[in-house]
């Protein structure tokens, strides 16, 4: 259960487009044509499915405060914490040559289509945010690591395949000049995320985190009332007092 909750939550409910708007310029850039979109989109699920979990192993085995006590007692202090932008960056840039390799051998005319957004995929925030998301969460297991890498890049893949086929469309629209652009794909996109968020109530605890929040929301709105009485009352009983003193 756990497994399957982070994977739908981590392609719809924490969307690293539509949640985080994370991998914005290719998203933006390479949305077009859905072929290219398509492509992209598979290029980015199989990076983060190997950058992920391996960024995990580095997290677990060598960054983290007492991850080095496996070389020997007195290492178990060591913290290698501030290196993680580092070796997550260097493991990234190492797949995304690996996945650059493989496209430029088997379709060179995908290679050309990406262009130069390809190897952009080692700065793509979006890869970078997987792994700084799995650290911070603190996912615990392997395992877990590689759903979450694999959700993430399908939500990429879902957003920017979704989007392309829309700008596809529009093409043969009649958009109002002063939209025609990024300007009508902000807007699609804002809807699309509003979509996406609704999923979130799907989810285990959705309607538990939705109710303590409106208890919360209540009991604030209660308390603002009576505190608001309250002055009212005390405000009321001053002037009492006042007249009286008068007569």
């Amino acid at each position: 259960m756990e497994h399957l909750e982070l994977f739908f939550k981590s392609i719809f409910v924490d969307n690293m487009v539509f949640a985080y708007f994370l991998g914005m310029c290719s998203y933006l850039a390479v949305s077009k044509k859905v072929s290219t979109a398509v492509g992209l989109g598979a290029a980015v699920i199989f990076v983060l499915a190997i950058t992920v979990p391996l960024n995990w192993l580095l997290d677990q085995y060598l960054l983290q405060e007492g991850a080095l006590i496996w070389l020997g007692p007195e290492y178990a202090d060591y913290d290698l914490g501030f290196l993680s932008f580092i070796m997550f960056i260097a493991t990234i840039a190492t797949m995304v040559q690996l996945v650059e390799i493989i496209v430029e051998k088997f379709s060179p005319s995908l290679y050309n289509s990406l262009g130069i957004f390809l190897p952009l995929i080692a700065v793509n925030c979006a890869i970078l945010g997987g792994s700084l998301f799995m650290q911070s969460r603190e996912i615990e297991t392997l395992g877990l690591a590689l759903n979450y890498g694999i959700g993430s890049g399908i939500g990429w893949f879902l957003a920017i395949v979704a989007i392309a086929a829309i700008r596809e469309k529009i093409r043969y629209s009649n958009v109002p000049p002063a939209l025609r652009g990024l300007g009508i794909t902000f807007i699609i996109t804002g809807l699309m995320a509003i979509g996406f968020m609704s999923f979130g109530g799907m989810l285990t605890g959705g309607e538990e985190e939705a109710t303590e929040e409106t208890v919360e929301n209540t009991v604030g709105m209660v308390t603002a009332i009576a505190d608001e009485k309250k002055d009212e009352a005390s405000s009321l009983a001053i002037e009492t007092i006042k007249d009286s003193d008068k007569n």
